[in-house]
Order: structure tokens, then sequence, then C-alpha cells
């Protein structure tokens, strides 16, 4: 299960309707405990993917090791990625599935002409998505 702020998906979806018609994407910054991850914050990096930016996302390595060290300095840690998928599904592709790990959330929001219609959090188990539910709070 995904436990997630308000204000940390608020941003999310603002950062994905804004990048519209390219790919967005960033790291989830919270805790895991068990089962249950739950996000305090969204850490916004840039799509290193120059070259299909409309339906390929990559994060630099650089944007990691930011990511981690402002997680770090609130005792928090990486719990997930998130990306968009313009004009496209809320559900991951083949190439979602690849580069994923397990033990992290995967938030993909569906973005048509220029406004999130729906987002959902998958995670990586046995090297299948698997549907997780999410809880917003706060």
């Amino acid at each position: 299960m995904l436990r997630i702020k308000g204000s940390a998906l608020q941003k999310i979806i603002a950062q994905a309707e804004r990048d519209y018609p390219y790919e967005t994407c960033g790291l989830l910054l919270g805790k895991a405990e068990g089962e249950i991850r739950t996000v305090f914050g969204a850490f916004e990096t840039p799509n290193a993917n120059a070259e299909r930016k409309n339906d390929r996302y990559e994060i630099h390595p650089k944007d990691y090791l930011k990511a981690e060290e402002k997680a770090k300095n609130f005792g928090l840690e990486i719990v997930g990625v998130y990306h968009s998928h313009p004009d496209h599904p809320d559900r991951p592709s083949q190439f979602d599935e690849e580069r994923a790990f397990e033990g992290w959330s995967y938030i993909i929001l569906s973005v048509s002409k220029g406004k999130v219609v729906s987002y959902r959090s998958w995670e990586l188990i046995g090297g299948k998505f698997k549907e997780e539910q999410i809880l917003v709070f706060g």
C-alpha cells in the first residue's frame, strides 16, 4: 500500500500538467515500513531523456543523489518514483517494468490534453508490476 500526503500528490499533479506533452518525473520521499510506503514529499527531477521526452523518462544519477541527500536531511528515504504518460493510460509500459526496482512504489499519471485524468500506483513483485492501493492523507 502507498500512503501519500495530499500536498505531495498535488505537487506531482501540477508538475505533470505543466510538463505536458512530455513525460515528467521525480522521486517519492518517505518511509517504508513493511508493506506500507508513506510519502511525505515529492522531489522533482528533470527528464534526462532528451531524445524521447514524449514517451520515455530518465532520472540522472546526480538527481538520485540529490534526492537521497534531501531525504536524509529530513530522516526519510527514497521510496519510489513518479512519472506521467502523456495521452496514454496510467499503467506501466514494458520499458517501465524493465527499469523498476522491487520494494519501491511507482506512481503513473495519465495526462490528456494537459490535464491529469487519472493516476495509479504500482509495485514490482517477482519481476511484474502489481497495482497497489493509494491512500491520500493530510
